[in-house]
């Protein structure tokens, strides 16, 4: 039986768990999934708990994306080379009697982003989410830009953009001449962007669902883009999830449309 849940802080708004539970529904296979409140702070006693408990996996959410490669207990998480890279991961799997550490948010951005066009790409924020897009644009992207609130995380974000130019501005450059802009901020922070932007932007993908739509998802939207939201990485994030908890091979086509109508119910 599948035992799993989404931590983070807050996560009283996650869907989560409505997706995963109606995948299991669909699957034919037993299992609960919930969406249990940790911070920080109170991470490193949860996982020592949770690594002698019968828990399959977890989702995370931010803040533990990043945080959970500060922890120091044993047994050690195992992580995926590609998430040690990126110092973010948004998955833990049971391995015997640790877990292990990917990122299933790189490979949904992976399928995203697939047929569109991203010569040039600007990603606003530089968080675990935007360290995914990078991984998953490194080599596809002739070059990322990227918008930040502060220059801090400029090192680590050029240690995963190996194969692409990279350049980084501060929130006020202009989001002019790109194929793709990427979004991934909390709520509020791109509304004075969505207020400026007065062109087109092929391609716009937001990360939030919550709220939903966000003022720059909809400004975007009004002028044409084409636009890969919220929902969007939450279900292909969570295909990946699944198949990962349940050990079972799924039509990701057919899921993805299962679960894309459940969620878009509740947004």
């Amino acid at each position: 039986m599948i035992r799993a849940a989404v931590l983070g802080s807050p996560i009283s708004h996650s869907l989560s768990p409505l997706l995963h539970r109606r995948a299991y529904q669909l699957l034919g296979v037993q299992g609960e999934y919930s969406a249990i409140e940790v911070t920080p702070e109170l991470a490193p006693g949860f996982f020592q708990r949770a690594i002698d408990e019968d828990w399959t996996g977890f989702s995370l959410t931010m803040p533990l994306k990043e945080a959970i490669f500060h922890y120091e207990f044993d047994p050690a998480f195992v992580v995926d080379p590609v998430a040690l890279q990126m110092r973010s991961a948004n998955t833990l799997v049971r391995k015997e009697d640790t877990f292990w550490a990917t990122s299933t948010d790189r490979s949904a951005l992976l399928r995203l982003f697939e047929n569109v066009e991203k010569k040039r790409v600007a990603i606003i924020g530089g968080g675990g989410t935007a360290r995914a897009a990078l991984s998953a644009l490194d080599g596809h992207a002739d070059s990322v830009d990227f918008l930040l609130r502060t220059q801090s995380r400029s090192e680590l974000l050029s240690s995963i953009g190996r194969s692409t130019t990279l350049q980084f501005f501060g929130m006020d450059h202009p989001l002019l001449e790109y194929d793709l802009v990427v979004s991934t901020v909390p709520s509020g922070v791109t509304d004075l962007i969505a207020t400026n932007l007065s062109h087109r932007i092929p391609t716009l993908c937001e990360v939030l669902y919550r709220p939903f739509p966000t003022a720059l998802l909809s400004r975007a939207q009004s002028l044409g883009s084409h636009i890969i939201d919220g929902m969007d990485l939450l279900v292909e994030q969570a295909l990946d999830q699944i198949a990962l908890f349940s050990g079972t091979k799924f039509d990701f086509a057919q899921m993805r449309i299962e679960l894309q109508a459940e969620g878009r119910k509740h947004l």
